[in-house]
């Protein structure tokens, strides 16, 4: 990296600060042993910002956000803001910042790590060398379609909400998977309900036609919504990549990341489209699990899911697989070492907090610079 890169923290609410505190000691750590540092701006999102603001993002937030060059987030939300208006409650925040920046690639990877096994509620035999990659389309589908709300028709009321994608749509977040594939083991299963849904018949048409149109190296597969979830617990490891909508996406990715034995140690990615005059991808990174109120401020939360979506923006965002390769294995070093935060404790382990396993990593990183 010859140049500082910009990079724009948001910490949210709950543990996010706790968490996101040990995700800036690897990038400090970073920044003094591997020779490229990061321009660091901390902001507020979610219910710390209508604390603050009255809405879950500023618009002064969200225009850091399109300049910086990778976003780096906690977690939002919490029962607190519960009464707050759908408009400005912490997670109206998350769903700005995915769609102004046009975040719709989610990539959350679900990997079991050895000393982890037994945290899985599946069989060893089952996890064992889980490495899965889990795309969900993020700014499109059931979460944002039109029209939407709650009516009253003839004296009954209804609540309504509409899936709907269009072609390009479908056609970019299916490049993705190819793509990521392509660096994998070359097989994309793409997830749908074809069978009930006309959106899934029309999702079905364009990923086989974008199958045939350059990537006839990958081998597609397609599986209904609800078999892919009964086989994620059955064998996960038949999948590679897995593709799919926003709402399929989203309850898949928690089943498969319960695989792995614990939501506190799942990062992800949300990846948009390079700007053709700047170059600039946008990209946001977040660990998967929510805000935890009922922890926060104990130290007591998982940090590694955070650190490991660092490692994801190095990889993803900047090209630079080297350190995110040593992070990966600082992180599996620790958990060797029998280290482990309430969420993933076990018989034989030495319980740690938030601070100490985010220091612990560091030690680890000190041994491979």
């Amino acid at each position: 990296m010859s140049s500082n890169k910009n990079l724009l923290v948001l910490p949210g609410d709950g543990i996010g600060p706790e968490v996101v505190n040990e995700a800036i000691r690897i990038v400090d750590w970073m920044g003094e042993k591997r020779h490229f540092k990061f321009n660091v701006e901390q902001d507020l999102v979610g219910g710390a910002c209508y604390d603050a603001h009255g809405s879950a993002v500023t618009d002064a937030t969200m225009e850091k956000a399109k300049s910086a060059d990778a976003v780096l987030l906690g977690a939002v939300g919490g029962p607190k803001w519960d009464n707050v208006a759908r408009d400005a409650r912490p997670e109206a925040g998350l769903l700005r910042l995915r769609k102004d920046l046009d975040l719709f690639a989610n990539l959350r990877p679900a990997i079991v790590f050895d000393a982890l096994i037994d945290s899985s509620t599946l069989k060893p035999e089952v996890v064992k060398g889980l490495d899965i990659m889990i795309l969900r389309e993020l700014t499109a589908g059931v979460y944002f379609g039109q029209p939407r709300g709650i009516e009253e028709r003839d004296g009954v009321r209804y609540g309504l909400d509409t899936q709907i994608y269009s072609e390009p749509e479908i056609e970019r977040i299916m490049e993705v998977a190819f793509d990521l594939a392509r660096k994998r083991n070359k097989k994309v299963t793409s997830v749908e309900k074809a069978n009930v849904m006309e959106s899934g018949v029309f999702w079905r048409e364009i990923a086989t036609k974008a199958h045939k149109n350059g990537n006839t190296d990958i081998e597609l597969s397609h599986m209904y919504a609800d078999n892919c979830a009964m086989q994620l617990v059955r064998w996960p490891s038949q999948f590679d990549v897995i593709v799919t909508d926003n709402l399929f996406g989203d309850i898949l990715s928690d089943c498969a990341a319960m695989l792995t034995g614990s939501l506190g140690m799942l990062p992800s990615a949300s990846i948009g489209s390079r700007d053709p005059e700047t170059g600039k991808v946008p990209a946001m990174y977040e660990p998967v699990h929510g805000s935890a109120p009922d922890i926060a401020g104990l130290n007591k939360a998982n940090p590694l899911a955070t650190i490991l979506s660092f490692s994801m923006l190095l990889r993803y965002s900047f090209d630079l697989a080297e350190d995110a390769d040593m992070i990966d294995k600082a992180v599996e070093a620790v958990l060797n070492n029998g280290l482990r935060t309430p969420d993933i404790m076990a018989d034989g382990c030495r319980s740690v907090s938030t601070a100490e396993m985010g220091k612990a990593v560091v030690a680890e990183l000190d041994k491979l610079a």
